[in-house]
């Protein structure tokens, strides 16, 4: 395995790569850009790369549909870390371009609802024709292909174009979520602010299946960040179900949630505890009475105690 290449979800110039250049440790790795979500973490998997930064959910559209698919069913992997990045789209054109000469335009799907209202304001007889990244919308433009993309401003020297306009958005704070993924291992310890994510299969569609799982969180004092049901493949109204969960595994809370879960679950996915990006211990909200690892821990002594005829 290559110990210092990372992959990512590319061509040169998208925001999976300026999300990937904020970590620290990527001043110190070869960033290799790969053509989709599945290839990036193919190259994990197949150990031609230590890690691959993906995006996973915008803080517009949801959850990023093609990731949380590879994760849940592919070959498992590990999410050890997510990063937060602020988008903002530059429409980008060949120099000398106009606004009255863009006929047709393109971008990533994800970017299409987070801009969908400038189009409609300011190029409404342009056509749209999706492209595997932004970068790759780029690209085309450079080609000739098309007359404009929506990018990151930062794509634009990469591709030979110039942003024409700037600071397009929609959706006011817009932002994407990425995770860092590598093979399995053992979780890093807990720092006080983190994030445990899982995808959950249902063992038969039944009334108040989903209530049944959600009850093994709530009951432990485990608040929910994410739930995005995804079909599994075997036929309409199978689903699998993809959750971020605050708090990191080794408490108990969590760990004894998780457990719950396998007990009423035919198959549980564990994908990470990691910290939670943008947030300090001092930020997380204090947890529900009886539901410390303190309590849980005198609540077992209680029950061994009770049960060895000693309370």
């Amino acid at each position: 395995m290559s110990a210092t290449r990372y992959t990512y979800l590319g061509p040169e110039g998208t925001f999976t790569e300026a999300a990937l250049r904020t970590l620290p440790e990527a001043a110190t790795r070869e960033l290799v850009p790969m053509v989709s979500v599945p290839a990036a973490l193919d190259a994990v998997r197949g150990g031609q790369a230590a890690a691959a930064l993906v995006p996973i959910e915008n803080s517009v559209e949801g959850g990023v549909t093609a990731t949380l698919d590879e994760l849940a069913t592919g070959e498992p992997l590990m999410i050890y870390r997510e990063v937060l990045l602020p988008i903002a789209f530059a429409l980008l054109v060949r120099p000398g371009t106009k606004l009255s000469d863009v006929k047709t335009v393109t971008g990533h799907p994800v970017a299409q609802p987070q801009v969908r209202n400038w189009l409609s304001a300011h190029l409404p007889e342009a056509h749209w024709e999706s492209a595997a990244s932004n970068a790759d919308g780029a690209r085309l433009v450079q080609e000739g292909r098309f007359d404009a993309a929506f990018a990151g401003e930062f794509a634009a020297a990469t591709y030979g174009l110039e942003a024409l306009v700037t600071e397009i958005h929609d959706a006011e704070n817009a932002e994407t979520r990425f995770v860092l993924v590598g093979r399995p291992a053992r979780p890093a310890a807990p720092t006080g602010a983190d994030k445990t994510s899982v995808v959950i299969w249902l063992d038969d569609d039944h009334p108040g299946a989903l209530l049944e799982f959600l009850q093994e969180f709530a009951v432990r004092g485990v608040n929910l960040m994410l739930i995005q049901s995804r079909p599994t493949g075997a036929g309409i109204g199978n689903y699998c179900f993809c959750v971020d969960a605050e708090g990191h595994i080794a408490e108990r809370r969590v760990g004894e949630a998780l457990m719950g879960l396998k007990r009423i679950s035919p198959k549980v996915r564990f994908l990470g505890s990691y910290p939670r990006a943008g947030v300090t211990p001092d930020e997380v909200r204090a947890l529900r009475a009886g539901t410390t690892d303190a309590e849980f821990t005198s609540a077992a002594d209680w029950l061994a105690r009770v049960q060895d005829g000693r309370a």
